[in-house]
């Protein structure tokens, strides 16, 4: 059985691809950098990262993008022996105003790990866009369009426009190929199936109400009938189901003829609060009276389906619960915020087998974070790393960060103190709110290197320190892990737990970190 989510953590929007034997996924990113993380798999069922698509900032130019802005919903297809992919670069994400600014990018590769070509822009209209090649080799983008007019629905229909590759250009007019009223419908993909051209859409949101809808047509240009079933998959109607806010997907048919469809979900704790974000699962869907629709016969996603026909299992080796800072680069888990890793920030040779982070812009910062973490992808996790800090101001700080966004975040810092000095507490951001837990300091200048510590429960964060590695001392109170969340912060991301370094004096100062470790907590 294969059991879902088979790409657990902040991984939500999956494109879903087949070439030969090959399956890939990608998802969104948002603001951290690199961009678009690829997952490989041969049976469906084992999936590893193998790289990300967006690794220059020539690509993805995420410097001052707010929260939640940047890479939505990437579209990834294969065609004419090469890879493509669509994606958006949101700066302004309109959350609460009436203006998106968007830029929608095309790159291309011959191999899905690169190179990809620097990217070409094509339009703004809307987002979560996808490249449809139909069978004469034409090719056409497909869109929401924003209407940000007063009066007007912002969701105004699904659109559609060729694109010339002698030109790199959008061309012809852009045409709208479907309008539902006061309906909130995105993420188009179009699919053609026993000669009838297939329109799948995300609806509802990517919140509680989300869903996956269909529509077809004998014709592109339409007109699309609606799918007499409102919903293809969705939860909204069930609240007590484990896997919740399912919706945006893409399917595919594997070599002997099955057909499944990857999608998103979200698994929730506490308050109905989804602490792992939107997460990655795959469904088995057949195509019934001219219409697809799950195989289980129902329009809820399971836990658990069966592996597909023929496909002999493939494992990858586990990746290593610590990482020992001893290889040239950093591996494919890590991510930093808005900017590629630099040596100007960042380095894995100053000091062989640590990482050095140069301090500098605040956790608030949209800009230049010297910050890196991974997504958190199990309930309950401990985090675990070795630091050492020497801070002589007040604003050089350095430690071990429970991260959402700019906003909503618990951070484990060592930092000096005018009368005490060297000390390690916690700070926290809780909606834009900044708060120092003077109570939970500890005063550690007889302590050379620091061990810090996040124990994770579900909804529940405890931090510790200390100077060994082996007596540990409680910092702080227990804290609302779930808080670190889509739901309370009202973004689309993921926690991620990681380690960073800010000296907001402009000196630079320098923390080493031996190692950085996350393992399952039992």
């Amino acid at each position: 059985m294969i059991q879902n989510p088979i790409i657990p953590g902040f991984h939500p929007d999956p494109s879903f691809c087949r070439v030969g034997d090959d399956y890939y996924i990608v998802n969104s990113t948002f603001e951290w950098f690199p961009g678009v993380p690829v997952h490989h798999s041969r049976d469906l069922k084992n999936w590893r990262c193998i790289g990300h698509i967006l690794t220059r900032r020539s690509q993805l130019d995420l410097r001052g993008v707010v929260d939640s802005g940047g890479v939505w919903a990437p579209s990834l297809s294969h065609a004419d022996g090469k890879f493509w992919l669509i994606y958006t670069n949101l700066r302004n994400t309109g959350m609460g105003r009436p203006f998106k600014d968007i830029k929608i990018f095309l790159t291309t590769a011959d191999d899905i790990l690169g190179p990809w070509s620097d990217p070409i822009e094509l339009d703004s209209i809307g987002f979560d866009p996808s490249l449809f090649h139909d069978d004469d080799g034409r090719k056409y983008l497909l869109n929401m369009e924003w209407d940000f007019r007063k009066g007007h629905y912002r969701f105004s229909g699904i659109v559609l426009q060729e694109y010339a590759v002698a030109t790199s250009k959008l061309i012809g007019e852009r045409v709208k190929i479907l309008h539902k009223d006061q309906i909130l419908t995105e993420g188009p993909n179009l699919y053609k199936h026993g000669g009838w051209y297939y329109l799948m859409l995300a609806e509802g949101g990517t919140g509680w109400n989300h869903g996956i809808s269909m529509a077809r047509s004998r014709n592109l240009l339409g007109p699309y009938e609606l799918d007499p079933q409102p919903s293809v998959i969705t939860t909204r109607h069930d609240e007590s189901w484990p896997l919740q806010k399912a919706g945006h997907g893409e399917i595919v048919e594997t070599q002997h003829g099955e057909w499944f469809m990857a999608h998103l979900a979200s698994r929730p704790i506490g308050e109905r609060r989804c602490t792992l974000g939107r997460e990655t699962i795959l469904q088995r869907v057949i195509w019934q009276d001219g219409w697809l629709r799950f195989a289980h016969g129902d329009v809820r996603p399971l836990l658990e389906i069966e592996e597909p026909v023929g496909l002999s299992e493939c494992q990858w080796p586990e990746a290593p619960a610590r990482d020992g800072f001893d290889a040239p680069t950093l591996d494919v888990s890590w991510s930093s915020l808005r900017v590629p890793m630099a040596e100007s920030w960042l380095s894995l040779t100053a000091r062989p087998g640590w990482l050095r982070l140069i301090g500098r812009d605040s956790l608030h910062s949209f800009f230049d974070q010297s910050l890196v973490a991974k997504r958190l992808q199990r309930f309950h996790i401990v985090a675990e790393t070795c630091v050492d800090f020497q801070p002589a101001h007040f604003t050089q700080m350095a430690g071990l960060i429970f991260y959402y966004n700019t906003r909503f975040h618990y951070y484990l810092r060592i930092t000096h103190h005018e009368e005490r000095g060297r000390i390690v507490g916690v700070v926290l951001t809780d909606n834009g709110a900044y708060d120092e837990l003077e109570e939970s300091e500890l005063v550690i200048n007889d302590w050379g290197l620091v061990h810090l510590r996040a124990n994770i429960d579900e909804d529940k964060l405890q931090f510790s320190a200390s100077p060994d590695g082996e007596a540990w001392h409680a910092v702080g109170p227990v804290l609302d892990a779930s808080k670190i969340s889509d739901d309370y912060a009202n973004g689309f991301t993921g926690a991620m737990v990681g380690i960073c370094a800010q000296d907001l004096s402009g000196n630079r100062k320098a923390a080493d970190f031996d190692w950085f470790e996350l393992k399952p907590n039992p």
